[in-house]
């Protein structure tokens, strides 16, 4: 369930180019931003990228995942 909340029109705006460009509705992109910058502020050590590249697998098909075999040379 959603929250109404006001929001700076500017900020609006700029969801709305980059939620259309990137297939998200306005509200999940902003929720896309807010979960990236709350992140970066808990894990300032952290690249910005690496944190956005998280998040999106955090919510894709796991099925298409191919499974990690690890297997020793022996050597």
């Amino acid at each position: 369930m959603g929250i109404p909340i006001r929001i700076n029109e500017a900020i609006y705006n700029d969801a709305k180019k980059v939620a259309k460009a990137e297939y998200r509705s306005i509200p999940n992109q902003i929720e896309f931003w807010a979960k990236i910058g709350k992140c970066a502020l808990d894990n300032p050590d952290l690249p910005i990228e690496f944190i956005k590249a998280l998040i999106i697998s955090k919510y894709q098909d796991r099925s298409l995942a191919e499974s990690f075999k690890f297997e020793e040379n022996g050597d």
